[in-house]
């Protein structure tokens, strides 16, 4: 398959939650123009699909994004040209879960965190999305708060019923080094991921998100691991500095992203096929958000190009030689090279406009939201 090919096959989708006011855990700076329903975030993910060419799908948080009929939701987003994709669970916001979810020590509040587990699968049977994206907020403070063991047994135990419910759909388990548990998070790295849902089966995978690892960890190499055991299911794309900032992916370590993508590119992982979803999470508190947006998948797509550009031949060559400089350059020639022109020809060739952020800003759309998104209440979180 060409460069090219690979390009335009490729699937990045967007999420619900980053077309809202969304920012950090100190504040919130609210937008105008923000979508007030799910269906005003199913219109601006729309746009940028019809943008990129690239990001036919949007994932959805429940409670955040409930609505009445799912179904409608969905024949709605296919009207627009786009579909619904992962359903992410929320158990993390109530007051009952001060102590935990499925972890929690209080059985009466277990079985509220597996109730709502279970309503996002049938939420999934409505809409015909895929994954059920679990994360979990679950964790200690301070030693002795509670039984390690026991609640990594409550875990284990919650899983093996939402799993139980999955029909034809997968199991998507993210990971999360700290916060907001400061002590030990009950997720708190890929190795737990991947031991509970290689406990669970071929329906459980794990989900990396970029920015939950500590400073220096090599993400790349998790990708590698996983790839290989057949249990990377998706990405969260974002971009951090310190911890989990949520910022555009590629921002801080676009070297990183690449890396990444090489390796992805090196299983043969990258079609729709492979069955990887290439997912944004993001919350864009400063940038507006369609741009930002926007812009995050061309970064995606301008770090696929490049891994995409990497002569194999010579890289295979130069590793079985044990030539440590020439494998070096293999990576580094590819990395260097200037992809914006090719990415722009492709965009030409499927009918799209060259310059994506440049087509938004002329399309008047972000003035017409402005005008249009008056009275009722915005989507999103305060801080």
């Amino acid at each position: 398959m060409s460069v090219k090919d690979a390009l335009r096959e490729q699937r990045i989708e967007t999420p619900s939650w980053a077309y809202a006011n969304s920012g950090t855990r100190f504040k919130v700076f609210a937008q105008q123009g923000v979508p007030r329903t799910p269906y005003e975030k199913i219109d601006d993910a729309a746009v940028v699909h019809r943008l990129t060419g690239v990001a036919p799908t949007v994932a959805l948080h429940i409670p955040w994004d409930r609505v009445e009929d799912y179904g409608k939701l969905a024949s709605y987003a296919r009207d627009r040209g786009v579909a619904l994709g992962a359903i992410n669970s929320n158990v993390f916001q109530d007051d009952d879960y001060k102590l935990g979810s499925v972890c929690h020590p209080d059985p009466a509040v277990r079985r509220k965190a597996i109730g709502h587990l279970l309503e996002c699968v049938d939420i999934m049977d409505a809409t015909g999305s895929r994954d059920l994206k679990l994360w979990f907020a679950d964790g200690l403070n301070y030693p002795g708060q509670d039984n390690l063991r026991a609640r990594q047994d409550r875990l284990a135990e919650a899983l093996q019923e939402v799993y139980d419910r999955l029909g034809d759909q997968r199991m998507l388990l993210e990971y999360k080094l700290f916060e907001p548990a400061f002590y030990t998070t009950d997720v708190p790295d890929w190795g737990t991921a991947y031991a509970h849902c290689l406990q669970l089966g071929e329906k459980a995978q794990v989900v990396i998100d970029t920015g939950h690892h500590a400073p220096g960890t090599n993400i790349e190499f998790i990708v590698s691991f996983l790839l290989r055991a057949n249990k990377l299911g998706a990405f969260d794309f974002n971009s951090r500095f310190y911890a989990d900032d949520d910022l555009m992916v590629g921002a801080a370590d676009p070297f990183q992203l690449f890396r990444i993508m090489h390796e992805i590119v090196l299983a043969d992982a990258l079609t729709p096929a492979a069955g990887i979803a290439f997912m944004l999470d993001q919350c864009h508190n400063l940038e507006p958000k369609i741009p930002a947006i926007i812009r995050s998948v061309l970064n995606v797509q301008e770090a696929t190009a490049k891994a995409l550009l990497v002569d194999h031949e010579a890289l295979n060559n130069a590793q079985q030689a044990g030539d440590v400089l020439g494998a070096n350059a293999a990576l580094m020639d590819a990395y260097n090279t200037d992809v914006r022109p090719l990415l722009k020809e492709l965009r030409e060739e499927m009918g799209l406009d060259p310059d994506p952020m440049a087509a938004y800003a002329r399309s008047g759309y972000a003035e017409q939201i402005v005008r249009e998104r008056v009275g009722g209440e915005a989507a999103g979180w305060g801080a």
